[in-house]
């Protein structure tokens, strides 16, 4: 995309967030949904395809671009971005990562046009930094496979229309070898979601659990093909190594407007009758998360341009991930301080987004997976006994 239509889209989701999703955020977080006309404009708009190739119906934006699109994202409520993240990232990425031609074109521009949604269906009970623990299975029975398990915390997954599920097809091979990826639509017998998670923040945006009890597909739902069968954890390592870009890119987002509603607050309230943006103590909380916000988006757009360039593809994502996660953490807690008790208060902006921000460590792997990346990339063989 040229740098001309880039800024239309930028332009254009800018003013989207700020005049219409902004309003409405504590009625989000209240409601716990994102109410159905914002759905229906953010298909519209293309936001339920931005990563996806151009040829399948999608704005085939670069990381490059994708990170910049997910700082104007961030700045509203997480609930936003999650309607359409998985079509884009985790689960949008195992076909582009690992499906045939022929599952591409037949699912990709469903996905783009936001028609289908899609969740990514890795984590369970036993099984969420460390897929090798994983125990939902995949059987071969004729021309069909049969599987069987359970998954937890599966976003999306309440209105998803396709689940990419991982299971494990080879029980005999180590570790976090010999697992498949499968393409489960709702509608197949056996397949069940329970009841919407209620968490601690990120309201609107939905996970709950995903049963398995003898589910048959088709032979032709195993993403890849034959080709496919045990090759679902690379698939999978791929597709969160961008994803972390995407979610470090959001965390800046998220920093920018916490940084704007805590100058905006020290600007205006007043203790013994003047500002409490003149006392150096309050200066200095804001110059804090001034300089980390600014870290983190020069951090991103680095890790960015290299991911594109195919020079630094586990490392570089993994340290944004690591920093702006625990970044955005910092800037809330700060914000919140600056705003005193009324910080404290449900009604006030930076007391959602300092729930909405600690998920973030979290998912798509939590800080300690990224620092043992990070250091396994530096330390090398050294690092692995």
């Amino acid at each position: 995309m040229d740098a001309a239509d880039l800024q239309d889209v930028l332009d254009s989701v800018r003013d989207f967030i700020r005049t219409e999703v902004v309003p409405l955020e504590e009625t989000i977080d209240a409601e716990d949904a994102v109410p159905e006309r914002i759905v229906a404009q953010c298909k519209e708009m293309g936001l339920y395809g931005f990563t996806i190739p151009e040829q399948y119906g999608g704005l085939g934006l670069t990381v490059s671009e994708e990170v910049r699109l997910a700082f104007e994202l961030g700045w509203t409520t997480p609930a936003l971005r999650s309607l359409f993240g998985t079509n884009n990232g985790i689960a949008g990425h195992v076909l582009m990562e690992g499906g045939t031609e022929e599952q591409k074109r037949e699912w990709l521009p469903k996905l783009a046009s936001g028609e289908v949604t899609a969740s990514f269906g890795l984590t369970e009970a036993d099984a969420g930094s460390d897929p090798s623990s994983l125990t939902t299975r995949a059987v071969r029975d004729g021309d069909e496979w049969v599987l069987n398990g359970s998954k937890r915390y599966i976003t999306n997954s309440v209105v998803a229309d396709v689940i990419m599920v991982f299971a494990r097809t080879n029980p005999d091979a180590p570790g976090t070898r010999g697992i498949s990826t499968f393409l489960v639509p709702k509608d197949t017998p056996g397949l069940s979601i329970g009841p919407k998670d209620h968490k601690m923040g990120q309201f609107g945006a939905w996970t709950a659990d995903v049963y398995l009890d003898d589910v048959r597909v088709p032979a032709a739902n195993l993403v890849g093909g034959e080709d496919g069968v045990d090759t679902g954890f690379v698939t999978a390592a791929k597709c969160l190594a961008h994803g972390r870009l995407h979610i470090a890119a959001v965390c800046v987002g998220m920093a920018a407007r916490l940084v704007e509603e805590t100058v905006e607050f020290a600007r205006t309230r007043e203790q013994g009758g003047k500002p409490i943006a003149r006392f150096q103590l309050v200066q200095g909380l804001v110059a804090d998360s001034v300089t980390d916000h600014r870290a983190g988006r020069g951090l991103v757009l680095e890790a960015a341009r290299n991911f594109d360039a195919g020079t630094d593809t586990v490392a570089g994502p993994a340290t944004a991930k690591y920093f702006c996660s625990e970044m955005v953490g910092r800037v809330a807690d700060r914000a919140v301080q600056v705003h005193g008790g009324a910080g404290y208060m449900r009604g006030v902006a930076v007391e959602r987004f300092y729930r909405d921000a600690r998920l973030f460590r979290i998912y798509e792997g939590t800080s300690q997976i990224q620092q043992v990346i990070i250091a396994r990339d530096a330390l090398g063989k050294a690092a692995r006994g």
